[in-house]
């Protein structure tokens, strides 16, 4: 007999209580795993500053440094094929955090570098620690939220990138302005906050519902689909993803984006800067022109993937190619604007936003084709794709530049590559 006041437990309690501490979680591992990337671009994103300091000091044409820039794009890009398929097998909590503390490391090394060689194998061995970061995330946060939420959650994550770009682009400007110190502290006082992210992400997330005792995403795919991947071997992870062939339309797509967005995150502060943007006399101070990038990036991002699901019904190409044609259009326009105005302000935001954009539809379309069991291999070998295709653009870009004296070739550059990810976006249909 039950005494009178005295709770019964029961199914509908149980329920309540596996709800509260699901919905608890999956926010955690959200705004977590989000904090930490917060923070990562401050690893890989800076190189651009140090460019004008490193040529007056070594003496390095930007050429040379395009492929500094390109070594470590295509040392990310693969780690990122082998990175998101050990972050479906071993976990994406563990993962990204020994990235972050091996890139805190590169950065150093980077920064005690004294010549073309030494700066390239530090710079591309960062490349590849930095890939521990984003594939093996977003496997974490699939764990957690299910495909009516993707378009969302995507977009924060990769809004949260956006904004780690505008940390890239604001501590260096500190560090060489306000604290008057040379090239070789960006690499070693940006990441800092690194690894405080990084320590923070591993202390409060936890890898997937099961770990609880919960049950997956309701809306994701059966459990029992998830069952029979649990064993699957990495051979047979890779052979699934390859083997559908909207990855390579998808990849296509993404890389010429890729090559975009990078083409303006490391030669914007060098058109806009220089090597003497202290003393340079402007309306505007450029430093103000080159922060208004990132910033439009982190929104772009922060929108295009809701949209896809507001908008679009779930479906993904038509938000990335409304963006990629309007992103095109602006870089034109921005050849011509002088560089201490303010319209260089409002079009590089434009131009971040439209660009850097689609990002989060392109992260969301890997669980959406492959499902949560796949979707770190899938993110991996997608992204291996985009920064293969965004290292080919940087000793280009740098060599036309060296020839022609001209740094605002970066523009008509960038137009090209929208309107190339635009079309290939066709190819998708999803």
């Amino acid at each position: 007999m039950v005494e009178t006041g005295q709770a019964v437990a029961g199914p509908f309690t149980a329920s309540a209580d596996s709800e509260a501490l699901y919905r608890r979680y999956k926010w955690t591992a959200l705004l977590g795993v989000s904090f930490c990337y917060l923070f990562y671009y401050t690893g890989r994103q800076t190189f651009g500053f140090a460019i004008p300091g490193i040529q007056k000091e070594l003496g390095l044409s930007k050429e040379m440094l395009g492929w500094v820039s390109a070594a470590m794009l295509w040392a990310y890009a693969v780690g990122q094929s082998i990175n998101g398929n050990l972050g479906d097998k071993f976990g994406g909590r563990t993962m990204m955090f020994t990235g972050a503390v091996l890139s805190f490391a590169a950065n150093w090394a980077t920064s005690f570098g004294t010549g073309f060689v030494s700066i390239l194998l530090a710079w591309g061995l960062n490349g590849y620690f930095q890939s521990m970061g984003f594939a093996p995330g977003s496997r974490l946060l699939s764990n957690w939220w299910g495909h009516k939420n993707r378009g969302f959650v995507y977009s924060f994550y990769v809004g949260m990138s956006g904004f780690s770009s505008v940390l890239a682009y604001f501590l260096p400007i500190v560090i060489l302005g306000s604290f008057g110190l040379d090239w070789r502290w960006i690499f070693r006082l940006s990441v800092v906050l690194m690894l405080f992210g990084a320590i923070v992400m591993f202390v409060t997330v936890r890898e997937k519902p099961e770990d609880l005792g919960l049950s997956h995403p309701a809306d994701d795919r059966s459990a029992d689909e998830e069952a029979e991947g649990a064993d699957e071997s990495s051979a047979a992870r890779y052979h699934s993803v390859l083997s559908n062939w909207r990855l390579y339309a998808t990849g296509l797509s993404i890389g010429f984006q890729n090559a975009a967005r990078y083409a303006l995150l490391v030669w914007i502060p060098v058109h806009f800067l220089g090597p003497n943007w202290k003393s340079a006399s402007a309306a505007i101070d450029p430093v103000w022109i080159t922060v208004a990038l990132p910033i439009g990036m982190a929104l772009g991002a922060s929108t295009n993937s809701w949209m896809s699901d507001v908008v679009f019904g779930a479906r993904r190409y038509p938000a990335i190619i409304s963006y990629m044609i309007l992103a095109a259009v602006i870089a034109i326009a921005m050849g011509f604007v002088p560089h201490g105005s303010l319209l260089g302000i409002f079009g590089l935001f434009l131009c971040g936003f439209f660009v850097f954009g689609p990002a989060s539809s392109f992260w969301a379309l890997c669980p959406d084709i492959f499902g949560r069991r796949l979707s770190g291999t899938a993110t991996g070998v997608l992204n291996f794709i985009s920064y293969a295709c965004a290292g080919l653009g940087e000793p280009l870009i740098g060599r036309f530049m060296d020839h022609t004296g001209d740094t605002s070739v970066i523009f008509p550059v960038v137009a090209a590559l929208c309107i190339g990810s635009a079309f290939s976006a066709l190819l998708i249909r999803r």
